[in-house]
């Protein structure tokens, strides 16, 4: 295989592995009715004038499977921490005792079970497209390459190794979705 080719497909399988990273970063974020301290990822709270990842300024942890306690490292902390939770919707009320903040996570319902699926199928889909998006502009980078002197055999077998990563990726993602899934769907 010359470098050009290698070249591509390293990029390609590299496209196609941050597409998985970011699916299983994303459903991270989806509660499924134990507690799970990724939900609160991304949140930011002002800190002496700076938006600060909740994690930077707080120790978050999980004392029991249905509680995610937040203890700020400065007890001035504590209502910025509140107001952003609020801010972020993530469908929790906190509690407050001025010393740390409680989020109790309240079972799912049957409903909101199938909308988090949903949601779920969803962004299992966004990664399909981003991994199908990969194996196209790679398929016409060897097109390119063909017209440019590479060898109608080497396109086809460069567009093969392609249609592998492919497959065996939204087979991956087929998987991580059906364990999110069932993990939801699990009471």
């Amino acid at each position: 295989m010359n470098e050009e080719v290698q070249l591509v497909y390293e990029m390609t399988l590299e496209r196609m592995d941050n597409a998985i990273d970011h699916l299983e970063t994303e459903l991270s974020r989806i509660r499924a009715g134990k507690a799970n301290v990724h939900i609160l990822d991304g949140i930011l709270v002002e800190y002496y004038g700076t938006m600060t990842p909740l994690a930077q300024v707080s120790n978050v942890s999980t004392p029991d499977a249905k509680t995610i306690a937040i203890q700020p490292w400065e007890k001035n902390m504590i209502d910025p921490i509140e107001r952003a939770i609020q801010q972020a919707n993530v469908g929790i009320t906190p509690q407050n005792n001025g010393e740390l903040i409680r989020l109790n996570i309240p079972p799912l319902t049957e409903e909101r079970r199938i909308e988090l699926v949903k949601q779920v199928k969803n962004e299992g889909e966004n990664a399909r497209v981003s991994i199908r998006n990969a194996r196209r502009d790679a398929n016409d980078e060897y097109k390119q390459m063909q017209k440019d002197g590479l060898s109608e055999d080497d396109e086809k077998l460069a567009a093969e190794n392609i249609q592998d990563i492919t497959d065996s990726h939204t087979t991956k993602v087929d998987k991580v979705v059906e364990a999110k899934e069932e993990d939801m769907m699990t009471i």
